[in-house]
């Protein structure tokens, strides 16, 4: 049976990008359309998260214009994962399949044909890899590799250089509904739905227009909510470093004792401000650690909704 697909496209302050793009992702479901992989009803679905600028705006003028255009708008802004998953659970009572993509351009388009053929081929989840980061800073390459390395170390089932740009179909995202996480990292959370996968490679590009929302700090955040969110590992570690320093502390005590009772003790407040400067300077660390945890915990029992959907522009239709 030929698929229904919908591309999905979180969308932030993307004003000057969005009316370049727009159409080629419109021609990529004209064309798989065309070569009989996809349904002719099928999708492009923005997500706009709060934008600040016109991007909502775009959204429905394209709308109005051609029927395979199609957008929702958050009630605010709250992040690329969140609209994300808003265009996802969306989408997926409407279609056989989801490409999710960002909006900016600087993923091959020309990807969604092996995914789609993969799809065929009986994958539920298909990753986008990238092959390099031939585009990237070194600064930018460097963090980036270092943290999905330091995910897999950490724990974290995810896959190498990909990002969000994967096709799920509506049978793993029906499962995929039944995880609640407040906290969200979708790139960690899709490989434990399970289901038959596989990854197709393509080349990034430059970014078409305007600018990356995505600095350093944000990088940090995704990071940090990467391997709290999906590995416990931090705080064994804490607790076999604590055991370690424990073991130290020990071995330490017992020196000072013989060495007492040996008379040979000098007094020195250097060695004692090293020793406690460094206990106490672990101890906040390993605090700051354990209420990051906490802090994700407390935001799970709250249960506040991942995201509000304000506006669907076929609902300004009726």
């Amino acid at each position: 049976m030929t698929p229904r697909l919908f591309i999905v496209i979180p969308c932030y302050n993307e004003q000057e990008v969005l009316p370049i793009t727009a159409p080629m992702f419109l021609d990529k479901i004209k064309s798989l359309s065309a070569a009989g992989k996809i349904r002719e009803d099928s999708r492009v679905l923005f997500v706009n998260d709060g934008s600040k600028d016109k991007t909502w705006d775009i959204i429905c003028d394209l709308a109005r214009r051609d029927e395979h255009y199609l957008g929702i708008s958050q009630s605010r802004n709250r992040g690329h994962q969140n609209a994300v998953l808003a265009g996802l659970m969306e989408a997926k009572d409407q279609c056989d399949i989801t490409i999710s993509i960002d909006c900016d351009g600087q993923d091959d388009i020309n990807a969604m044909d092996a995914m789609v053929d993969a799809y065929h081929d009986g994958c539920e989840v298909v990753y986008g890899v990238r092959s390099s980061r031939e585009t990237d800073t070194f600064f930018k390459r460097a963090t980036a590799q270092g943290f999905y390395k330091f995910l897999a170390m950490m724990g974290a089932e995810v896959v190498y250089n990909h990002a969000d740009y994967r096709l799920i179909s509506s049978r793993v995202l029906q499962e995929f509904a039944n995880f609640r996480e407040v906290n969200l990292f979708l790139r960690g959370m899709i490989p434990l739905v399970g289901f038959k996968s596989t990854s197709v490679s393509y080349s990034r590009a430059e970014r078409i227009a305007g600018e990356s929302h995505y600095p350093l700090k944000k990088m940090i955040a995704l990071a940090v909510d990467g391997i709290t969110s999906l590995s416990v590992k931090p705080l064994r570690l804490i607790t076999g470093f604590g055991v370690f320093v424990a073991l130290v502390s020990f071995i330490g005590v017992l020196w000072a004792l013989i060495t007492a009772l040996c008379g040979k003790a000098v007094a020195g407040w250097a060695s004692m401000t090293c020793i406690v400067c460094f206990v106490s300077g672990v101890q906040l660390i390993c605090l700051g650690i354990i209420g990051e945890y906490i802090g994700k915990i407390y935001m799970e029992t709250k249960q506040r909704p991942r995201y509000i959907i304000s506006e669907r522009t076929w609902e300004q239709e009726k």
